[in-house]
């Protein structure tokens, strides 16, 4: 059977450096997705989202290893677009008025069919109330600037500051939305060694 390790084989999507940003070009992918408003620390919404999101994606991993052509790989890290429809609201100190999209990427062999299938079977085996907001799209995000960001969310200033510092000093400009991609399972281990990168589309 083979066996696909992605944040291996896409290393330089998922594992930037800590101590210096980076500019890189971010292909056409698939993703499963969810949008949501509010405080993700204290949001129903967004665990709901988070649920539906990683029971659908496991059920496909399952699906696909038991498949005719059977493939075993790694679920993928959850990863976060973020915004505000007033971007000058946009803070740490108040989350309710955010707006988010969760998303995980999945691979070329997942099909609409198959993801729709899989959504079946995670609605017969539990309740998931997000399922019904569930899409399956393509997202491609271009030039983009990142960085890993070490430690836990609330310490992510300092070095989203420093990206967007970078960002300027190349002569670009920022686009879009900001993106976060949640390397860790923070149910577990120490926050101090949490990490996630921190990306953003520039122009």
């Amino acid at each position: 059977m083979e066996k696909i390790d992605y944040k291996k084989t896409l290393k330089h999507l998922y594992k930037p450096s800590s101590k210096a940003p980076e500019i890189i070009d971010v292909p056409k992918m698939n993703f499963l997705c969810i949008n949501g408003k509010g405080d993700p620390n204290t949001s129903t919404e967004f665990s709901n989202a988070v649920e539906a999101l990683f029971s659908v994606s496991y059920t496909l991993k399952f699906m696909v290893k038991k498949g005719g052509n059977p493939v075993d790989y790694g679920v993928l890290p959850l990863e976060g677009l973020w915004w505000a429809e007033d971007m000058s609201e946009f803070s740490v100190e108040s989350k309710d008025n955010w707006m988010w999209t969760l998303m995980i990427m999945q691979p070329d062999f997942i099909v609409k069919d198959l993801v729709f299938e899989a959504i079946e079977k995670s609605r017969q085996k539990k309740e998931l109330p997000a399922l019904p907001g569930l899409r399956f799209e393509s997202f491609r995000e271009g030039q983009c600037a990142q960085i890993m960001h070490i430690g836990p969310f609330s310490g992510e200033g300092p070095t989203i500051e420093k990206l967007h510092r970078f960002i300027s000093d190349q002569g670009f400009n920022r686009r879009d939305k900001h993106h976060e991609i949640y390397l860790s399972d923070i149910r577990r281990g120490n926050p101090a060694n949490w990490k996630t990168v921190i990306r953003q589309p520039i122009m």
